[in-house]
This record gives structure tokens, C-alpha cells and sequence, in this order.
């Protein structure tokens, strides 16, 4: 076998995810689910597969069996991605190729996906192996017997295809229209439900923000009896344009983009109900209030429901849908004076058509279902999993009044609804970080713990393990051996990693805080794998400070808010705080202490190095958000307010105003600028600018521009691995020959 080295094996594996089953599906009979993996830890291409259970049956009656493999429904071509699909995958940060998504009926039968742009269905009871031809001519729908995946003749390209809930149909984004094409295959009735009114509008796609920070990647939602669908109607007509070039490739014009800029408009987002014959019904809302379409949910519950707010976030209103008329009503309306936040799986109904929210309520942030808080500040709630007629699925971290702090470990929980008072029930066990799909009596199960590399996905009936989904993941050549603390007075959660073998007798280290320190970035896990870079540079020769001070989430609605108005006020001053309650523990070399970051973290890093020198020695500034005007409405003016009301705010914030670096201090310390070119998240343009002012004031800095990259960082192993190297090399550099402090 090939030694690699860890940076390369790490860029090989994408981080060590591939080879692991997601994105499950449980039939609600409970004797079927349906995922993608693929075929090992290295390969990109993931597969669609089914996990056969028998009722109540034992471990030795489940039996996994593929039913689409690419490369054998492509026919051995390469994968192209139509334009639409790479903007969705950058959006999720989905980085593998294959089936990586794929949408199923109710009864978790009929499982719609595409590939190249081209729309297939699979048949996820076809269990029998065809009379002729291998598994994989089964999977491509030749051979004999029935095929288990066919493709529809289609316009193309296809892009987010869904079933309808009785499996009929099959709904799709294609060339700015939602058309619809029965799932039998005959093609002959595929027709566009909605079509563009001009070239800057598309239906049935999610818009910019919504996908990039509202968590919402749909634009189209079926009826629960599949007579219709609720589709929005995007136009970015009013979203300015911003132009992402290739400087490697002078030849190729640059490509445009709808980027909507902090204080400037959004695209307008409405949303129309079109029934199978053709009719359609606008949906009406106060728009002007609630400009932002933030969820959709619709079951056989209730009357669809919407989830919209304020530009601010301050204030946001659930409204149901008149299938009729297209008017909404308002059932419960929600306001806070920093933001409200989303939150994974809400608003949903349980199946007796109550609203259930999370909500921030009495310093918790806690499960609402109508009028009845369910939780207190003993949880900490993060997602809704799944609604039962008994009780609600939630994952849930430990809040501020538990018995324990349970450092980065995120459980699941059952939450009777039914008004019994009873206290949740925890589902996982192990200390760890935990996650759940639920239906049909069966829980899929997936834990990840401090002292295993990566996940284990068990099956689990009544309570019961019945199966495991095997994991093809690769083992990391390194164990992280994080040790989890909560550092100083604010208790900020914190993970110290050390060189492996070190000890006390080999003096004080260098140091290298690892942070990303701001909002949506948890960093300190009681998991393995999400340590596994931090170990490695650990293992380089530094004391390796991961700290999740206020804002990240995971702890309250106190700790996060804390940042509104003041990032750099707020999350510097607590990495600070982290590093020097660490040092009380542990031999630090405070002579020689730099920082790493990427993104927020990158930002984090840049402020360390401008503003606090007398603590930080160097920074690595990977992607940095450095002048914040430039970033996107949703997510900044949450945070800042709106900039043409709060200017200064945003200057104070930022790393680059328009007089060049901002509250920059001395010494000037070295900075390494990392930036892919091609990042239409944080554009290139911050780290321009940030190079462009460091130089103005004659401070060292390198800069390392990454051609084709986008902010999910670089794809080659060559390039991902050195990009590892040369931030090592770099800092060693910055920090020899300082005093040891």
C-alpha cells in the first residue's frame, strides 16, 4: 500500500467523508432505507443504495443491495454539471460527485435524482437481480429483468427532481421553469407548470441567500395528496451584478453573478400555486414587511405553511395557505431586539396540525409546539428530526442549568408532546455528537465519538439495534487526541491538542490558535474527526488552541447574540481570554503565539494580527470577509444592521475601510492571505484589498491566490496538501527567533 502522507490522505477522502452512508430515507413501513455511500473512502462517486429489513427481524436479516451507480447509468461518461447544480453544490458545500442527492415519495418507492443534468428514477423495491447482466447493468436499466433506475426523456439540464408523494409524478428545475413528467417514464406528458417572464426570473430554484445562509435549498413543495405544487418565482432583476474572473485564463470572459451586497436589494421572491391542470394561484403575504421566504412546509397535517421575515430578522410570522384564494393567515408571529435565528426541521406540524417551532424563550433556546413550551434551559435545542404522533425527535446540546456541561456533545432526544410533562428522553448514549432519521418505527442512528475516527450508523427498532449501515471511510493515519475544557471566567468551550508524545520535561510550545469563532461554526466537538487538522499541526511542533468563544453557536441564545453590533469587540477578546486561561494549564510559549483561520476564521485571524500584536505573532488568513459591506445581506445585516443606516458600525467591524486598514496596531505582524479565485461566497476582492492596504502601510504579508478554487477550498490533493505544508513553513518562519515569553 501507498504511504500518503496525512494532508493528502485528508484531501483524498474530502476530509474523511467519503465511504460514509447519508442522506437516509426510512420507508414508513419500517422495512426499507434508502441512502448513498460510495464505494470506498477514496472514491468520489456516490452511490444509491437500500438497506432491506425484515419486520422485527435480527442483525442476519438485513441485507444492503445498490441500486444506481453512475458510472453504469452514464454508461462509463464523465459526470458534466449544468451551471444550476454546481450553484446548488457550492451552496450545501458538497464537494463529492454521483448521486449526492436524491428525493423520494411518501411511501420511500420511487427515489428521483440527476446526473449530467439528465433526470432518473429508481425503484427502491425492485430487490430481484435481473435474468441476465450484473448488478450494474441492473443499475444502468439494461440487462434482463425489470431495470431498478431508468432515465426520463426530459428537457434538460434537470436540476433538483422530487416525486410526487403517490409517486406518480416527478417534479424538476429546468431552463428557469418547473415542469413536471409523469414517473412511469412514457415522457409524453412532461410539460412546464411555470415558465419565465423574463431573463433575469426562474422558478422552483432556491435564490442566493436563501441557499447561503437561510438553510433553504428548494424552491418547489408538493401537495401532500399531489394534486399541485407551491413553487417560488425568483427574479434578480433588482440584485446587482458582480463579475468572477480567471485570471489564469485570460482567454475565458469573466463570469457573472446576482451578489446581493449588504444594504442593497434583494431578488424578489413570491410564490404561486399551480394544481397538475395547469391553473395557478398567487400566494399572497405582506411582502414589504416580510420580504424574506425563509421556509415552506406542507403535509397532509394542515394547510401549507410559511415561514417568513423581516429584513432585519427581527420579527418573523407563520402563515398557513388558502389553496383556494392564495391569502394567508397569520398563526403566530415571533420578535426579538437582536435577530431570530433558523433552526433545522422547523416550522413543521405534528400529524394533529400543531405548530412546532424552537424558540427563544426565558434565556433557553427550547421546543414549542402551539402554546406549550416543552423544554427548559436544561436543553439546548438545535434541529426538529422528525414529528410522531406521540412525540418530537430533536437534537439538543446542554444548556446553561444542566448537570453537566457535556462539553461539544450533541445529543438526541424524544420530547413528548401529548402534554404528560414528561422529561425528554435521550435517544443516544455514548458522549459524543449525534444525529437521527426517523420513520416507520425505525431510528437511523448516527454517533461520533472522541475516541473513534469516524461515524457509526446503527438502525435501531423499538430502541433496539436491529443494523448497522457499514462505513467505507478511510482510517486517518494520525489520532486527535483533543482535550476539551471550558477556559476563563466565561467558560468558553475550548479543545487543546498537543504533538503526540509530548510531555512537560520538553518546555514550552509555540502556539497556534485553530479557530473559526463566529456564527453557524462550531468548532469544539466531542468527535474525532473534526480535530484531525488541528492534531496534525499539533504534531508540527505547536500547542494547537481550538475556542468557541461568543457567538458560535451551541451553548445559548445569550452566548450567541452577544456578537450583535461588535464582531471584533466580542469574538477577539474571547480568543484572547482562551489562550491565556489555557496557559495557566499548560507549559505555553506566549513569546511565539500565532493563529490560523479560514472564512470567519480567516477574518478572526486577520483582526489578531491588525489589532492585538502585542499577543498574536503571526496569522494565516484563509478567505477572509475583510471589508464587511461586502458581504451578503441576510447574514450581515442580521449581525450589523444595514449599513447605509449604521456605517460606522461596519467600519469599526472591519479589517479595510475605505482609508486603508482599520484600527491597524503595531508592531506589524507577517500574514499569510489565502483566497480562492474563484469564490462566490467571500469574493477574491476582500483579500485584494486587504493585500492592497497591508502594502499601502508597508507591512509584510504573503499572498496566496488559488486558481479554480471556491470557498469550499481546494479539490486537488497536490494543492490541498502543500496549501497544509506551506502555512506550516510560513508560520515556523513568522515565529523564529522570538523571545520565549
Amino acid at each position: 500500500m501507498t504511504y500518503l502522507s496525512f494532508p493528502r490522505q485528508h484531501a483524498r477522502t474530502q476530509r474523511f467523508t467519503l465511504g460514509a452512508p447519508r442522506a437516509f430515507a426510512v420507508a414508513p413501513g419500517g422495512d426499507r432505507v434508502a441512502f448513498v455511500r460510495s464505494r470506498s473512502g477514496t472514491e468520489r462517486e456516490q452511490l444509491l443504495w437500500v438497506l432491506d429489513l425484515a419486520e422485527g427481524g435480527a442483525d442476519t436479516a438485513a441485507v444492503e443491495r445498490l441500486v444506481a451507480d453512475p458510472a453504469a447509468v452514464l454508461g462509463g461518461a464523465d459526470e458534466e454539471l449544468p451551471a444550476a447544480e454546481r450553484a446548488r453544490r457550492e451552496r450545501s458545500r458538497e464537494g463529492s460527485a454521483g448521486v449526492v442527492a436524491f428525493a423520494v415519495d411518501q411511501a420511500v418507492e420511487l427515489a428521483a435524482f440527476a446526473l449530467s443534468g439528465r433526470l432518473f428514477v429508481a425503484d427502491l423495491t425492485a430487490v430481484e437481480t435481473p435474468a441476465e447482466g450484473t448488478a450494474e447493468k441492473a443499475a444502468a436499466g439494461t440487462g434482463g429483468g425489470a431495470p431498478a433506475v431508468r432515465e426520463l426523456p426530459v428537457p434538460g439540464p434537470v436540476v433538483d427532481p422530487r416525486p410526487s408523494p403517490d409517486g406518480r409524478w416527478v417534479a424538476y428545475a429546468a431552463g428557469g421553469a418547473l415542469r413536471v413528467v409523469g414517473a412511469d417514464g412514457a415522457g409524453a406528458d412532461d410539460r412546464a407548470l411555470a415558465e419565465p417572464d423574463g431573463a433575469s426570473v426562474t422558478w422552483g430554484l432556491a435564490e442566493f441567500v436563501a441557499a447561503e445562509e437561510m438553510d433553504r435549498t428548494r424552491g418547489f413543495w408538493w401537495a401532500p395528496d399531489s394534486s399541485a405544487l407551491l413553487v417560488a418565482r425568483v427574479d434578480e432583476a433588482p440584485v446587482q451584478r458582480w463579475w468572477i474572473s480567471q485570471p489564469a485564463y485570460p482567454d475565458r470572459p469573466p463570469v457573472e453573478v446576482a451578489y446581493p451586497q449588504a444594504g442593497t436589494p434583494n431578488a424578489e421572491v413570491t410564490l404561486a400555486l399551480f394544481t397538475l391542470d395547469g391553473s395557478r394561484t398567487d400566494v399572497e403575504w405582506d411582502r414589504d414587511r416580510y420580504p424574506y421566504l425563509a421556509s415552506v412546509h406542507w403535509s397532509a397535517a394542515g394547510p401549507a405553511l410559511l415561514l417568513v421575515q423581516t429584513r432585519d430578522q427581527r420579527a418573523q410570522a407563520y402563515l398557513t395557505v388558502d389553496r383556494k384564494t392564495g391569502a394567508t393567515e397569520t398563526v403566530a408571529v415571533e420578535e426579538d431586539p437582536t435577530w431570530l435565528d433558523l433552526f433545522p426541521g422547523v416550522p413543521v406540524r405534528t400529524p394533529a396540525g400543531e405548530l412546532v417551532t424552537i424558540t427563544d424563550t426565558s434565556g433557553a433556546r427550547a421546543l414549542k409546539v402551539g402554546e406549550r413550551t416543552l423544554t427548559g434551559p436544561e436543553l439546548h435545542l438545535r434541529a426538529v428530526l422528525d414529528t410522531g404522533a406521540e412525540d418530537i425527535l430533536v437534537t439538543a446540546s446542554s444548556g446553561e442549568t444542566a448537570a453537566e456541561p457535556e462539553i461539544g456533545e450533541v445529543h438526541v432526544y424524544r420530547v413528548d408532546h401529548r402534554g404528560t410533562d414528561a422529561a425528554p428522553v435521550r435517544v443516544s448514549t455514548e458522549p459524543g455528537v449525534h444525529t437521527a432519521v426517523r420513520g416507520g418505527g425505525l431510528t437511523v442512528l448516527t454517533t461520533s465519538t472522541l475516541d473513534r475516527p469516524g461515524a457509526v450508523t446503527r438502525v435501531l427498532r423499538d430502541g433496539a439495534e436491529v443494523a448497522r449501515i457499514a462505513s467505507h471511510a478511510e482510517t486517518p493515519s494520525l489520532t486527535a487526541r483533543p482535550r476539551l475544557l471550558e477556559a476563563g471566567p466565561l467558560r468558553i468551550p475550548t479543545a487543546v491538542l498537543l504533538p503526540t508524545g509530548w510531555s512537560e520535561d520538553d518546555g514550552p510550545l509555540p502556539v497556534l490558535l485553530d479557530p473559526y469563532g463566529g456564527p453557524h461554526g462550531q468548532r469544539v466537538y466531542a468527535a474525532h474527526n473534526p480535530h484531525l487538522v488541528s492534531q496534525w499541526f499539533a504534531d508540527q511542533g505547536f500547542a494547537v488552541i481550538v475556542a468557541d468563544g461568543r457567538g458560535t453557536p451551541g451553548r445559548s441564545p445569550r452566548w450567541e447574540k452577544s456578537i450583535a453590533g461588535d464582531f471584533a469587540g466580542i469574538s477577539l477578546p474571547d480568543q484572547v481570554a482562551a489562550l491565556h486561561a489555557v496557559a495557566e494549564r499548560y507549559p505555553l510559549d506566549l513569546g511565539r503565539v500565532a493563529i490560523r483561520g479560514w472564512s470567519y476564521g480567516g477574518y478572526l485571524a486577520g483582526l489578531a494580527a491588525l489589532r492585538r500584536p502585542d499577543v498574536f505573532h503571526a496569522a494565516v488568513v484563509g478567505a477572509p470577509v475583510t471589508d464587511l459591506r461586502l458581504y451578503d445581506t441576510h447574514y450581515m445585516e442580521r449581525y450589523l444592521g444595514d449599513p447605509r443606516e449604521q456605517p460606522e458600525v461596519y467600519e469599526a467591524n472591519s479589517l479595510v475601510g475605505d482609508g486603508g486598514l482599520v484600527r491597524a496596531a503595531e508592531p506589524a505582524r507577517p500574514m499569510m492571505v489565502i483566497h480562492g479565485l474563484a469564490d462566490d461566497n467571500v469574493l477574491v476582492a476582500h483579500s485584494l484589498r486587504l493585500s492592497t492596504a497591508l502594502l499601502a502601510a508597508g507591512r509584510p504579508h504573503e499572498v496566496l491566490p488559488l486558481s479554480g478554487v471556491t470557498h469550499m477550498t481546494a479539490p486537488q490533493e497536490q494543492v490541498a496538501e502543500n496549501l497544509l505544508l506551506l502555512q506550516v513553513d510560513f508560520l515556523k518562519r513568522a515565529l523564529s527567533g522570538r523571545p520565549h515569553g
